[in-house]
């Protein structure tokens, strides 16, 4: 027994390969001495000898099977080989043979937790606190429960409670360090994991809690080098290798980013935040029916996780897949009305035409992803500036839509009157188009590999009066820049069609048939309305030269061309179902639409058969340089436009290419765009307020070569004099709305919704 009781002491101090050792010379004298087999056991699950681990468990349970603390420990091998629902088994065993066994139910609760089984593991630790109120891991282990239910001001409580109880336990300062990333506080947070690490500098956990706030700070070779340090110490820690694929997600490494969530995933199938990341790389690489799969996987885990929903259903747009759409878009919908941040505003503006709900998906996304800081930057300093000091805020200053369409308005920016800088957020791809904007600004500043904090500090200490945000909530968009209030005037505009639902974006630029009469109460912003569009054009974009025949984009020799180069997730089942009645209606038609998946292009060739229309009816178009794709729009009769999100930049590209633009006008922001470009080009009549008339003009064009003729020709003589493709009269504009920002800004005034009067200015000659 001398011997057994020694190599107990041996495991205590963590001398597992000496306690090993030992036993076996025990055992090997006696084959049947329950303990040293019990210790064995032990000893095998700490050195991960799992297959040895478990013949030294049943070798003693064979001897005693009624022995509670074999039971527990037989359990929590168990809980070590993540076989949760085996080990619960043994942990209720423990607990029929001895009911007071206080830490069989905070282990019992600690599987329940890794189940997901919040309530039911709470309960656990609930009972083995009533049981022994003085164990500080009990409380740690609650407070771990309590903050994956986003109880965080309750689990702070349980940690500090570990903590009087044994200040020099590090776990429940890691768990405050996990706390406080999830709060954002990440000052906080880096003090508790340091704290953790002066304690215990080979808490894996702590490392890796480091490494998800340096990701969150964009300092991505020290979160590298967190994780790196967490997976040295344990090579199986599966947050680590998921917070590695994060940074790696971050840096548009992709395969990288899927080789460490891949290995976190085996480590710990679980794990649905390295589903989620998953599934945001495949979008990235335009894999979608792989992401569609991995985001199955997170939400099957994780049914409220922030943001999967939505991305799901999305994946599932962008293949035009609609198996299961309606009942998805319900059960989005009913997620969005029970106040559940279930998916990202961009997406649901994809598919919801109220204005209110769209309201309620921004302000849950805002509250929950971005808030506002605890203390704004700006504490309401007027400044006093020779210039007016403007910044634009954009990942998108390359070649990318919003560049396409904002390069002449910078240009056009009156330098006498504004000083303008341009923060960029994204890649520098070298292209034409970003040594122009580089030149089109008094400052430009590459800040993409700087945090939001850092960057919002800065523009407050340059005293930039008026911040503007070009991004919202679509894609590489740093929203939590402007939470940190650091300018005194803060607007949306241009990027984002919808509401931000945040109590730190001012002002929102649209204009009269973006926003209705009645619109103002669905948004968290005050409306600025310019005269004709809210949309800027660029008149120096080019149209190739180049003649394209039928042949080369694989159309037919005759025959009445519909067209849509709206991207494949904005056609949803109702707006198909409307092109289909149309080429029903007008014989030898052909629909021709953008090809962004092969598998959409399958998708939809199989919707229009089910509908009656023979597949060979779809064309379908690659992607070209731009000067190209415009050049091509010559080919097409009409485009159709999608519903309840229009087509934006694509139709100022058709109008700009001479191609007629027929929308039906929504209730949102994102159904008005096209209605909005049409009215400032002069074709009101090109604008229907049903799909029933958004039919019967389609067919009517196409059958009245006329009439459509008279539109085609009104149209390119109004593109070289309408408001729409003026960008000195746009520009301003868009400067008298600034100003007048600015204005009440300077006299203390709050802010507030306003029209812009119309101004009248010498028009510049059209650059072709």
């Amino acid at each position: 027994m001398d011997r057994v009781n020694h190599a107990g002491d041996l495991i205590n101090k963590g001398q597992f390969l000496q306690a090993e050792v030992l036993l076996l010379k025990i055992t090997a004298d006696q084959p049947k001495n329950f303990d040293a087999l019990h210790l064995l056991g032990i000893v095998c699950t700490e050195l991960q000898k799992f297959d040895s681990a478990e013949k030294y468990f049943l070798k003693a349970l064979a001897i005693d099977n009624r022995f509670p603390p074999l039971l527990q420990n037989y359990g929590l091998f168990f809980s070590k080989t993540k076989k949760y629902r085996e080990a619960i088994d043994q942990f209720d065993k423990a607990l029929q043979l001895f009911p007071n066994f206080a830490p069989v139910y905070s282990d019992r609760g600690c599987a329940l937790r890794e189940l997901g089984l919040l309530d039911e593991s709470i309960a656990g630790f609930n009972r083995a606190i009533r049981l022994a109120p003085n164990v500080p891991g009990f409380y740690n282990n609650r407070a771990n429960a309590l903050r994956d239910k986003e109880l965080f001001s309750e689990a702070l409580g349980d940690y500090d409670r570990a903590i009087a109880l044994n200040p020099l336990y590090a776990d429940p300062y890691c768990g405050r360090g996990n706390v406080f990333t999830a709060l954002k506080r990440y000052g906080e947070a880096v003090a508790a994991y340091d704290k953790a690490l002066a304690l215990k500098p080979d808490l894996a956990e702590a490392w890796s809690g480091r490494g998800d706030v340096f990701t969150e700070l964009r300092r991505h070779d020290e979160a590298l080098a967190a994780y790196d340090k967490a997976l040295a110490l344990k090579s199986d820690l599966a947050e680590a290798w998921s917070g590695r694929g994060n940074v790696f997600t971050e840096l548009k490494r992709y395969d990288e980013a899927i080789a460490a969530y891949d290995q976190a995933l085996a480590l710990k199938p679980g794990v649905a935040e390295a589903w989620l990341g998953r599934g945001t790389v495949l979008t990235g690489l335009k894999r979608h029916d792989e992401a569609f799969a991995a985001y199955g996987k997170a939400l099957a885990l994780k049914p409220d996780l922030v943001g999967v929903e939505g991305k799901r259903l999305h994946s599932s747009m962008q293949l035009c897949d609609w198996s299961n759409f309606a009942v998805a878009l319900e059960h989005l919908v009913g997620s969005v009305r029970a106040d559940k941040a279930n998916t990202e505003p961009f997406v649901f503006l994809g598919v919801s035409d109220s204005p209110e709900l769209q309201l309620q998906c921004a302000r849950l996304w805002a509250s929950k992803t971005c808030p506002s800081a605890p203390s704004p930057l700006w504490q309401g300093e007027i400044y006093r500036h020779d210039k007016i000091r403007l910044g634009y805020v954009s990942s998108d200053f390359h070649e990318h839509a919003t560049a396409h369409l904002m390069a002449e308005a910078f240009e056009c920016h009156d330098k006498s009157k504004f000083e303008v800088t341009a923060i960029s957020l994204g890649i520098d791809d070298k292209s034409a188009m970003r040594q122009r904007l580089e030149r089109a600004f008094a400052r430009f500043l590459d800040w993409r590999n700087l945090g939001n904090a850092e960057i919002a500090n800065a523009i407050r200490k340059a005293e930039i009066d008026l911040l503007v945000d070009l991004k919202g909530f679509t894609q590489d968009a740093r929203t939590g820049i402007f939470a940190y209030r650091p300018a005194p005037i803060q607007v949306s505009y241009l990027g984002y069609p919808a509401t931000m639902g945040a109590n730190y974006i001012d002002y929102m630029i649209g204009d009269a048939t973006i926003f209705g009469p009645a619109h103002e109460k669905f948004y968290a912003e005050k409306l600025v309305r310019l005269p004709h569009s809210y949309q800027p054009n660029d008149r120096k974009r080019a149209i190739s030269a180049r003649v394209f025949t039928r042949a080369e984009c694989e159309l037919p020799e005759t025959g009445f061309v519909f067209c849509c180069f709206n991207g494949n997730y904005k056609i949803l089942p109702g707006v198909f179902d409307r092109w289909m009645r149309i080429l029903d209606h007008v014989g030898g038609s052909v629909l021709w639409l953008l090809e962004d998946h092969a598998k959409a292009a399958a998708n939809l060739r199989k919707e229009a058969a089910m509908r009656g229309i023979s597949p060979d009816r779809l064309r379908f178009a690659k992607r070209m340089p731009p000067a190209e794709h415009l050049a091509r729009h010559r080919l097409a009769d009409l485009f159709l436009d999608t519903s309840p999100c229009n087509a934006h930049t694509t139709a100022s590209d058709a109008l700009w290419a001479g191609l007629p633009v027929l929308t039906q006008i929504g209730e949102t922001f994102a159904g008005r765009v096209a209605a909005s470009l049409l009215n400032a080009v002069g074709l009101p009549e090109l604008i229907v307020s049903s799909a029933e008339e958004y039919e019967n003009v389609a067919v009517e064009l196409a059958n009245n070569p006329g009439k459509l003729g008279e539109i085609k020709h009104r149209l390119k003589t109004n593109r070289l004099t309408s408001p729409l493709f003026d960008p000195q009269l746009f520009t301003r504009h868009l400067e008298a709305a600034y100003e007048t920002m600015y204005e009440r800004y300077q006299a203390g005034l709050p802010p507030d919704h306003f029209a812009v009067a119309e101004t009248e200015i010498r028009r510049s000659e059209p650059r072709l």
